[in-house]
C-alpha cells in the first residue's frame, strides 16, 4: 500500500525522476520523466526509458554503450553508495529523427539494489526538444522541388545553429519560376522566428519581385520592430527570354553564367526595415539564353572566413561558378570549397541557382 502511494506521489512531482536497478532496469520513472522523453518506454533499461539512439536491448553492454554518461551515473552511485551528479549529453530518438540532448541528472543510492536519478534541469531538456522541433519546422519551409516555371534549380542551405536566419524560396507562378533569397538580422531564435515571419508575409501573388518586396515592407513595418531588426532581399521572375529582379538592401550581387561570361549585378535599395519612412524598390531585367546558370547569394557565402580571417569574397564564388556545367554542379562545388576553406562555418550559408 505504502509503495503505491509512493508511486502516485512521484508521478505529480514535477522533478523528471527514474527508479533503476544494478543491471540498469528501470522500475519506476514518474510521468515528467516520460514528458522529457516522450518516445521513450515506461518499463525496460535506462536507454530505452530515454529513447537512446543506441541498441536499447543491449543498453549498458553494447559497443555503442562505452562512454555513456548516464549508465556511469549509475554505476558510479551503486559503486561508491554516494549521490552523484553528471552532465549528459546523449542522442536520442524522437518523432523526427534522432537529436542530441543535454541535461544534468543526480543519482542517489536508495539501498535495495536501487538508485533514483532525479533531472536537475529538465527545463533546459525541455527548451532542447523545442528547439529540434523547430529546427523541423524551418526545414519544412524549404523548397520541396527541384522544377519550378519549367526551370530546373538547386539550393543549398547551412544554418550555423540549429535554427537559421536564412530564407531561399523558389515557386512557380503563371508559368514562370520565382526565386527569393533573404537574410535576416541576428542569429538563433529571434532570426529563425523573423525568417518565418518573411515566408509567410511574401507575396507569392505579386507581379513583379518588386511588388512583392514593397508589400513585406509595409507588413514589416506593422510589427513596429526596432532599428536592431532588418531583411535584405534578393529576388527574381525568370520568364521566357529575360530575368526581372529586385533588390533590398542585398549587397552581394546576382551572378548570370552565359557565353560571354559571369556577370555581377547589383541594385542599391534600402533593406525592409522600419529605417526610412517611404523606401523605394525598383525591378530591373536580363537577357538569357538557353544554358545560362542563375545564382542567388547571402552573406554568409561570401564573407565566410577562413582561420587567417581570409574571407571567401564574390571572386571565389565567380571562380566555381565559372567551371560549373548545371546549377546542381555549382551547388555541389560551392559547398565543397566553402568546407575545404573554413572549418567553422560561423554564419548561415544560403545559395541558389537556377538552369536557364
Amino acid at each position: 500500500m505504502t509503495e503505491k502511494y509512493l508511486r502516485r506521489i512521484l508521478d505529480v512531482v514535477k522533478t523528471a525522476v527514474v527508479v533503476a536497478d544494478q543491471n540498469l532496469k528501470t522500475v519506476f520513472c514518474n510521468r515528467a520523466f516520460c514528458t522529457l522523453f516522450p518516445q521513450g518506454s515506461r518499463k525496460g533499461k535506462l536507454g530505452g526509458v530515454t529513447s537512446c539512439a543506441q541498441n536499447t536491448k543491449k543498453c549498458g553492454d553494447d559497443d555503442g554503450c562505452r562512454g555513456c554518461a548516464l549508465a556511469a551515473a549509475f554505476e558510479d552511485a551503486f559503486l561508491s553508495n554516494k549521490e552523484i551528479s553528471r552532465r549528459i549529453f546523449q542522442k536520442v530518438n524522437g518523432g523526427d529523427g534522432v537529436r542530441e540532448v543535454a541535461y544534468s541528472i543526480t543519482v542517489t543510492p536508495l539501498g535495495g539494489g536501487l538508485c533514483m536519478g532525479a533531472v536537475d534541469d529538465a527545463f533546459e531538456l525541455e527548451i532542447s526538444r523545442e528547439l529540434q522541433t523547430a529546427k523541423n519546422i524551418q526545414q519544412r519551409l524549404l523548397p520541396a522541388g527541384k522544377w519550378a516555371g519549367g526551370k530546373k534549380y538547386s539550393y543549398m542551405y547551412i544554418p550555423c545553429r540549429d535554427i537559421g536566419g536564412d530564407l531561399p524560396d523558389v515557386y512557380e507562378q503563371d508559368g514562370c519560376a520565382f526565386g527569393v533569397i533573404a537574410d535576416v538580422s541576428g542569429k538563433g531564435i529571434s532570426a529563425g522566428m523573423l525568417s518565418a515571419f518573411v515566408k509567410a508575409a511574401y507575396d507569392k501573388n505579386a507581379a513583379t519581385p518588386s511588388q512583392a518586396i514593397k508589400s513585406l515592407s509595409a507588413k514589416f513595418r506593422e510589427l513596429n520592430l526596432d532599428e536592431r531588426n532588418y531583411v535584405t532581399v534578393a529576388a527574381v521572375k525568370i520568364d521566357a527570354e529575360t530575368v526581372t529582379y529586385s533588390m533590398a538592401g542585398h549587397n552581394v550581387p546576382l551572378l548570370l553564367k552565359s557565353g560571354g561570361g559571369i556577370t555581377r549585378v547589383t541594385l542599391n535599395s534600402p533593406p525592409v526595415s522600419n529605417w526610412f519612412d517611404n523606401p523605394a524598390y525598383f525591378d530591373d531585367t536580363l537577357p538569357y539564353k538557353k544554358g545560362d546558370i542563375l545564382v542567388l547569394l547571402t552573406d554568409g557565402v561570401t564573407e565566410c572566413k577562413n582561420e587567417r580571417g581570409e574571407m571567401f569574397g564574390v571572386d571565389k564564388v565567380v571562380r566555381t561558378l565559372s567551371t560549373a556545367r548545371t546549377a546542381d554542379d555549382f551547388i555541389r562545388s560551392l559547398e565543397n570549397n566553402l568546407r575545404s576553406f573554413c572549418n567553422d562555418l560561423n554564419d548561415d550559408i544560403t545559395a541558389i541557382a537556377f538552369d536557364l
